[in-house]
């Protein structure tokens, strides 16, 4: 008999941003809806812990820099509140001012309210174009009560989810009708369909609505904005039988009073240094706008013709031999022909467009110039070498990467096949210098098969890497002869990555890791059975050793430059 399969637990489905807003207005305590006005300040109000957003028409109007008098158009307005909806997921009541004219207005209003999963509007009953209640409350007109219900139930009538809330603003108390027109005007509404009334008041004390609280008897919830009546305590309203409490501006308010205070102070000093630590830091506005989640979907998504590439390039180190020529500046601040030493690496690695590229410094590196970089400090590096300078980089490993010394020059076309290339990894090897006669070169390379100087050929891997040329034991074999030199460029593809972070991290938990170099790391990811594929060259690069190789390396620039003649193409 075949085994009975269990249902599935039911999951546990989110309510709708709509069907939240109803449950807030419904709710036996107290609810509190926090002004936003575009989509960064969204963000900031569910960081904040609030439950709800109230979508000011007031600070709409002043961030797009107008009155609040319908002068930005409603369209205007929805296109901002889907911004505000992207960056939070609470609910969001639309202080929709009039509704923006007539019942079929407000039909339309409510459509593309929907759409765009706004929880509710909130409508208020006066006369279209209309005026921000403070400025001259008791002089503005209100709406017919009978056109202002029939608005309501046109509303509802239109509305597709059943949970979409449409909340009535009383505005007698402002306009001066008294108690009994707003109690009149209330219980119209409420029986047109609103699912919520608030009513307002301009007094710096609750009197008003407290009284009106107590004549409504919670006939339907009741919705507050204490902006004059501030200094109120909430507990007030709990016990007055009030749903929901909106502080309504406070956010757009607080955001000009510290705009002006900077604005002012950078115009009168003419520097930035009295405020900077006074305001919230770049990548805190980086965090806010999700910056995070879109590196993460480029990685995921982009195809690696359009990814972005990084560099991290190793330049901790004085450099031994050039003692005289690095006393106030670091090795890869060396001048050659012209510029820097890191100058001509970034104008390299911005022609094959790597344009994240990451220093790590350590001597002098007050001296290294940041344009274009962004410099991280080994602090241990007198102590420590090339591995643990990687190391206080690894946090720029999140793309395809390129690995470098610090102290190299080379043609553009050794960078270009280098990350042009298909593996997981890859060096590049000059196999110019097989070690021959050179026992103090570094970095001997031995691959897969010699380089035929074939244009097609099959793929190389690289074997090992070893300090020096190998000597044999007396009455040994001769040590077989390296295939070239390995000069210090790694592309690690964005796929190759976790396997270089976990192989890095294991040569961390080694009591030597301190003295590891390059090489190390390469022979560990061959021993963790990574491919790495070579591209050999034959000259055509230099490395910044010594005072010879600096007097090289500017020959070597100088062959670079346009129309240099036919020194750039030479090995040597």
């Amino acid at each position: 008999m075949n085994a009975t399969v269990p249902n599935p637990a039911p999951q546990t489905l989110r309510l709708s941003r709509s069907a939240q807003l109803r449950r807030m207005l419904l709710s036996p305590e107290l609810e509190f809806l926090m002004e936003a006005h575009n989509g960064l300040s969204a963000r900031i109000v569910r960081e904040a812990g609030f439950s709800g957003i109230w979508a000011s028409g007031l600070s709409i109007s002043a961030q797009f820099g107008v009155r609040d008098n319908n002068e930005a158009s409603w369209t205007q307005v929805v296109d901002m509140l889907e911004f505000m909806a992207d960056a939070s997921d609470l609910p969001i009541l639309l202080d929709g001012d009039t509704g923006y004219g007539n019942f079929n207005n407000l039909r339309r209003l409510v459509r593309k309210l929907e759409q765009r999963g706004i929880g509710g509007v909130c409508i208020e009953d006066k006369i279209f174009p209309k005026t921000n209640s403070f400025l001259n409350g008791e002089r503005q007109p209100l709406a017919d009560i009978e056109e202002f219900a029939g608005k309501i139930a046109a509303g509802k009538d239109t509305q597709t989810d059943a949970d979409f809330c449409i909340v009535a603003r009383v505005e007698a108390l402002i306009a001066g009708w008294g108690m009994e027109e707003a109690l009149r005007r209330a219980e119209a509404y409420r029986i047109a369909g609103a699912d919520a009334i608030l009513i307002h008041s301009k007094l710096s004390r609750p009197d008003e609505i407290l009284a009106f609280a107590r004549e409504w008897c919670n006939r339907a919830p009741l919705v507050i904005v204490p902006t004059k009546y501030y200094s109120t305590p909430s507990d007030v309203f709990r016990k007055a039988g009030i749903s929901t409490v909106i502080w309504a501006n406070h956010l757009v308010r607080s955001s000009a009073a510290a705009m002006q205070a900077v604005a002012r102070d950078i115009h009168a000093n003419q520097t930035v240094v009295n405020v900077e630590d006074r305001i919230v830091s770049v990548e805190e506005i980086f965090r806010l706008q999700d910056a995070d989640e879109y590196s993460a979907a480029e990685r995921l998504y982009l195809s690696a013709a359009t990814a972005p590439r990084s560099a991290i390039v190793l330049a901790a180190g004085r450099g031994r031999g050039l003692e005289a020529q690095t006393a106030e500046r670091p090795k890869i601040m060396l001048n050659i022909a012209g510029k820097p030493l890191l100058r001509w690496l970034i104008d390299g690695f911005k022609k094959q467009q790597i344009n994240q590229i990451t220093v790590v410094g350590g001597y002098r590196a007050d001296a290294i110039e940041t344009a274009g970089i962004r410099l991280v400090l080994n602090e241990r590096h007198a102590q420590t070498g090339e591995l643990a300078s990687l190391a206080c980089a690894s946090g720029a490993l999140d793309a395809d990467t390129v690995i470098c010394y610090g102290d190299l020059m080379f043609r553009s076309y050794v960078l270009r096949a280098l990350v042009e290339s298909k593996g997981e990894f890859s060096v590049v090897v000059d196999s110019s210098e097989s070690g021959a006669g050179n026992r103090t070169v570094r970095d001997f390379a031995y691959c897969s098969r010699a380089d035929d100087r074939g244009l097609f050929g099959t793929p190389v891997r690289l074997e090992r890497v070893v300090a020096g040329k190998e000597s044999a034991a007396a009455g040994a074999e001769p040590a077989p002869v390296p295939h070239g030199r390995w000069i210090g460029l790694l592309n690690v593809s964005r796929a190759g990555v976790p396997r270089l972070q976990r192989v890095l991290a294991q040569l961390q938990e080694r009591a030597d890791f301190d003295t590891l170099d390059m090489p190390a790391l390469l022979n560990a990811l061959l021993a963790d059975g990574a491919a790495i594929e070579v591209q050999y060259v034959h000259g055509h690069w230099r490395g910044v050793n010594d005072l010879e190789d600096l007097h090289s390396a500017v020959d070597f620039a100088h062959a670079q430059a346009p129309l240099a003649g036919a020194q750039d193409g030479s090995s040597s």
